[in-house]
């Protein structure tokens, strides 16, 4: 993957979800602390959902699961995706197909992929992220262990384009 972007510049990476209350912060969440253990600078990521009610905060699922790892969920506040978020990303990745499909109807898919495809470089895999949403901890548990899985395999592809 080529990176066009001067040097100074980051990379920034957007993960987007429906309410931007469990996968997308999670994903958010996870993206930003294996940065900061591989020491990357000149890396930012954020989240957004398109269907998200501006300053909700995150599930109590997401906030435990992440907990449990040492990750602080407590600050994050929904953002409602629109043209600004579209236009400071340089990837954006979704959760399900219908927000991939969002994106293009509203003509901001150039840098867009579903997490599951572009985590397997690429190879078509048209699976959704599975969404926890009001379900029990053990759910935000398996939607957490594979969002880590596949946030792996895409920090492995960005390692090319991002900066240290």
């Amino acid at each position: 993957m080529e990176d066009p972007r001067p040097e100074a510049e980051p990379f920034r990476l957007l993960f987007v979800c429906t309410g931007n209350t469990c996968r997308s912060p999670m994903a958010e969440a996870i993206a930003r602390d294996r940065a900061e253990a591989l020491g990357w600078s000149g890396f930012e990521v954020r989240s957004a959902g398109i269907s998200a009610a501006p300053g909700s905060p995150p599930s109590e699922g997401a906030v435990r699961a992440a907990g449990r790892r040492g990750l602080d969920l407590s600050g994050h506040s929904a953002t409602l995706l629109g043209q600004e978020e579209v236009d400071w990303a340089d990837l954006i990745l979704v959760m399900a197909p219908s927000h991939l499909m969002w994106l293009i109807d509203i003509g901001a898919a150039d840098n867009a992929a579903l997490l599951t495809s572009f985590a397997g470089g690429g190879e078509g895999n048209t699976d959704s992220v599975p969404d926890p949403i009001g379900g029990p901890d053990e759910e935000y548990e398996a939607t957490y262990r594979t969002l880590e899985e596949l946030i792996g395999r895409v920090m492995e592809r960005l390692e090319s384009v991002r900066t240290r």
